[in-house]
């Protein structure tokens, strides 16, 4: 377990709470983990390729 992360959810997330929370509280890293399991697994990206995955969803230019 990650120490000094603060999730929170997404504005999206639904009554089930079906989402995934991210952190963005420590510099330069991006921590994302299942709502339903909070103890469970991390998965942790630096903050410059995370902003390029959020701004490709914004704007629909991902690929998959």
């Amino acid at each position: 377990m990650l120490h000094g992360f603060q999730f929170r959810k997404s504005r999206f997330s639904n009554a089930e709470c079906e989402c995934v929370e991210i952190a963005t509280n420590v510099p330069d890293v991006v921590a994302i983990r299942d709502s339903k399991i909070p103890n469970g697994p991390i998965i942790r990206v630096s903050s410059a390729p995370w902003d390029a995955f959020r701004e490709a969803l914004v704007t629909g230019t991902f690929k998959r």
